[in-house]
């Protein structure tokens, strides 16, 4: 081997969902919105002063910033924004988890966070859900160096309650322990209520899911001064200028339509209602969803035949082949009519 190759950092990436680009595919794998992003964002592509395009965004992305402090009724000095929640994910791994000690998430979860424990070189531990893929919170309370999970989980939708999630804070109060609720629009519960009583704890989100936004990549935390004041120190330290220009206008417009963001999720959630009880029918289980997808698998098919079978018929659905999921399909939630399609398919193979 050549000597420089030995310094070359190696580490096996994250791998998202297919991105398909065919005619009349219905893309159920990637947990996009089916609608798009409010009217009031269109006003703004089109009518975009692209001579903004020649000067530096805003490195602190201040219009963002304050937009989602007023939404969530806090400072902005206690709001951080990305470029998708990936990006903040990243940032706070890098800020924040520097102890010898391992940081702790569950082993079935959001599959970027070992990504970024090897990348940048952070001892982990991986903490076994129980067979219901339900977080036990006593295994959080050992010495660590950190904690995250998200919550609803990925890709199992479960939902902690608020209780839950305030025992693994009390418990780990010499660690940031960090909440990605990227999902949290579609259920009940959300961390945020805890930030004035816990300075070490982070609650990240993204525009990515439930405002239709996965193509701007935007993507924000929220925590106490001190957190937030950490993370932009390292941010500028990297890279000072990470969000562009419409992305920032866009944004401000997604979170200040409410009522848009109200509609579309509320439509979300009743086709996931209805989607329950059509693959129950079918002779699915799955989990309790609070997301916008769901994880199921069938009594009697296997999930990667029915994973197969669906591609075959230009309809793509997330599976992974791994241990104690490997018989399980994650399926976003689409339109109405893009849930028939799919049933319609699951009804010729099943």
């Amino acid at each position: 081997m050549r000597e420089w190759k030995k310094y070359i950092r190696k580490v096996t990436p994250y791998t998202p969902g297919e991105q398909p680009n065919k005619e009349n595919m219905v893309k159920l794998n990637t947990n996009e919105c089916p609608y798009p992003p409010t009217p009031k964002v269109d006003e703004i592509m089109n009518n975009f002063n692209t001579d903004l395009l020649r000067l530096y965004p805003s490195p602190d992305v201040g219009p963002l910033v304050r937009a989602i402090a007023h939404y969530y009724g806090v400072s902005e000095k206690q709001v951080f924004v990305g470029v998708g929640s990936d990006d903040v994910l990243g940032m706070a791994f890098l800020t924040f988890f520097n102890s010898e000690k391992p940081i702790l998430f569950p082993d079935i979860t959001y599959s970027f966070y070992d990504v970024w424990a090897e990348l940048f070189r952070i001892p982990y531990q991986m903490i076994p859900v129980n067979e219901q893929f339900e977080i036990n919170v006593d295994d959080y309370n050992i010495p660590n160096g950190g904690v995250i999970f998200a919550n609803p989980n990925a890709p199992t939708a479960i939902e902690m309650p608020l209780e839950s999630i305030e025992k693994i804070i009390q418990n780990n109060q010499d660690s940031i322990v960090i909440v990605d609720e990227a999902y949290s629009d579609f259920g009940t519960v959300t961390a945020r209520d805890l930030l004035p009583k816990y300075e070490n704890l982070l609650v990240t989100g993204t525009f990515s899911k439930s405002r239709a936004m996965a193509g701007a990549r935007i993507g924000f935390a929220i925590g106490s001064e001190e957190l937030i004041t950490a993370m932009q120190n390292v941010k500028f330290a990297y890279n000072s200028y990470t969000m562009n220009q419409p992305a920032i206008l866009a944004g401000v417009e997604a979170i200040n339509d409410d009522a848009y963001f109200r509609e579309i999720r509320d439509k979300i959630v009743k086709t996931r209602e209805n989607a329950k009880k059509k693959l129950a029918e079918m002779g699915f289980e799955g989990t309790e969803s609070r997301t916008n997808f769901l994880f199921v698998t069938h009594k009697t098919v296997p999930a990667k035949e029915i994973f197969d079978f669906l591609k075959s018929k230009d309809i793509y659905v997330r599976y992974w082949n791994k241990p104690r999921i490997n018989n399980y399909l994650r399926i976003t939630i689409g339109t109405d009519e893009e849930m028939e399609r799919l049933y319609q398919a699951l009804a010729e193979i099943l």
